[in-house]
């Protein structure tokens, strides 16, 4: 019995001081975790949106979709870009199901809702088809597209975005997901802007 115990309080003891080790990493890694991860936003925002010389991180406005008010849905965040008080557009980022799972997508917009970049932050897709979402071909021609001037979807479709042979999810997510954001941000553009 008398060994039980003194195993439970050096157990104990061992237990304590790793929870305290642990607290103390944790603490002290904490603000350079959080300035990288703010470097790394930046540095997205800035390849989607290179046109202002503001923080955009610190200006923003969440904008709630439609179904949020029943109960479902997704809040939208877009960093506002201004060049000294005059607003340059806005960055958003999107979500969309593709092929292998989750495609993260950070979209760069001007104040009339003309793309002016997309990124691909994050993507499960398949290699040598579907993630080929990431290459420029098909980035690129998102350039200048906007809402009421664009079909929204692949040509094959009858839409106007080019579509990755062999591939035909990954790409369909990504139109979707970059229709999608643009209808939020022309049902809230002026809330958006004024934020700037």
């Amino acid at each position: 019995m008398k060994e039980l115990f003194k195993l439970t309080i050096i157990l104990t003891i061992i237990c304590a001081l790793a929870a305290t080790a642990l607290a103390f990493v944790y603490t002290i890694t904490k603000e350079p975790i959080a300035y990288q991860q703010r470097l790394k936003k930046l540095k997205a925002i800035k390849a989607v949106q290179p046109d202002y010389d503001n923080e955009p991180d610190k200006q923003f406005v969440d904008i709630k979709t439609d179904e949020m008010a029943e109960g479902e849905g997704s809040l939208t965040r877009f960093y506002i870009t201004t060049r000294g008080e005059t607003p340059t557009g806005a960055v958003f980022m999107v979500s969309a199901v593709g092929y292998g799972g989750t495609i993260d997508l950070m979209v760069g917009l001007n104040p009339e809702g003309s793309i002016t970049g997309v990124q691909v932050l994050r993507h499960t897709e398949t290699p040598g088809l579907g993630a080929k979402i990431t290459e420029e071909t098909l980035l690129k021609q998102f350039i200048a597209q906007n809402l009421p001037d664009t079909n929204w979807s692949l040509k094959k479709e009858g839409g106007d975005i080019d579509q990755i042979s062999g591939a035909t999810i990954s790409p369909q997510a990504v139109v979707k997901a970059l229709n999608g954001g643009l209808t939020l941000f022309t049902d809230n553009k002026d809330k958006i802007l004024e934020a700037g």
